[in-house]
């Protein structure tokens, strides 16, 4: 546990959630494989068991999430196993209360926030083609701003949590990023976890036609992390969200960290 000066107490460094197994691994698995080989805390959480899936069976999809955790170095890994295909921050209400807190989406997530504790927290971003990955963004937010309301009760009881930082992460939509991640370093073990899901993201005869699993999708998603890199001048980055203004108390220390080429923009000495 880590903690701050105003006294909120921290668990896990990082806490990603994706709508179904598979999604982080894709879009941002660079991110939690860098955190993890730098000694940070990670986990994620899928919101469904992605039961609807065209492709494999729960028990491979259980067996492939296994192997992708250990790839990318997780600390924690759960399932809430919300309905695929009926992902969405109102399910549940209609109970009334108190079973409402057992059933209730919003409440499953806030009960996971205050018990892991994270310091950032990394949601789908908000407009998507697959509907589950845009209710998901609305689900987890609504969860983010409830987790920190005392009076929202959940089972087991939690105390109130704010994270330290909330990062979006676009999947197919190809949205402004606030700064993009190198995961250069990283990527062959982003790599392997994403083949983990081979009943997924690999073509194969007979298979029915996914998105995901067409002949094309893997190098398009490279395709996609080399071009948010070379923003930065390195070789893969992911792009990265962020809703609030952010704020640098040192910024010749920040860019000393964090210095890149900025190969678009400025003209390279010759």
């Amino acid at each position: 546990m880590s903690g701050t000066p105003g006294g909120t107490t921290y668990g896990l460094e990082a806490l990603a959630f994706g709508p179904h197994p598979d999604d982080v691994e894709l879009f941002c698995g660079g991110l939690l494989a860098k955190l993890s080989s730098q000694g940070h805390r990670t986990g994620i959480i899928d919101l469904s068991r992605g039961e609807k899936s065209s492709r494999g069976t729960l028990e491979t999809r259980a067996e492939e999430t296994q192997a992708a955790s250990k790839v990318l170095g997780l600390t924690v890994r759960e399932n809430l196993e919300l309905p695929d295909g009926w992902l969405n921050p109102w399910a549940g209400f209609e109970t009334p209360e108190p079973e409402r807190t057992r059933h209730a989406a919003v409440a499953r997530v806030v009960e996971v926030l205050r018990r892991l504790r994270p310091e950032l927290v990394i949601v789908p971003w908000e407009e998507e083609r697959h509907p589950d990955h845009e209710a998901a963004s609305a689900l987890v937010t609504r969860a983010l701003f409830f987790a920190g309301v005392r009076k929202f009760e959940t089972e087991p009881p939690g105390a109130p949590f704010t994270p330290r930082q909330v990062l979006y992460y676009p999947l197919r939509h190809l949205a402004a990023p606030s700064f993009v991640v190198d995961v250069s370093s990283v990527y062959e073990t982003k790599t392997a976890a994403v083949h983990c899901y081979a009943s997924q993201v690999l073509p194969r005869p007979g298979a029915p036609a996914t998105l995901v699993g067409s002949a094309l999708s893997l190098s398009s998603l490279e395709a996609r992390d080399r071009f948010y890199g070379a923003q930065v001048g390195v070789a893969h980055g992911e792009p990265y969200i962020v809703r609030e203004m952010l704020g640098l108390v040192d910024p010749v220390e920040h860019f000393r960290r964090n210095s890149f080429e900025k190969p678009l923009f400025f003209p390279q000495s010759r």
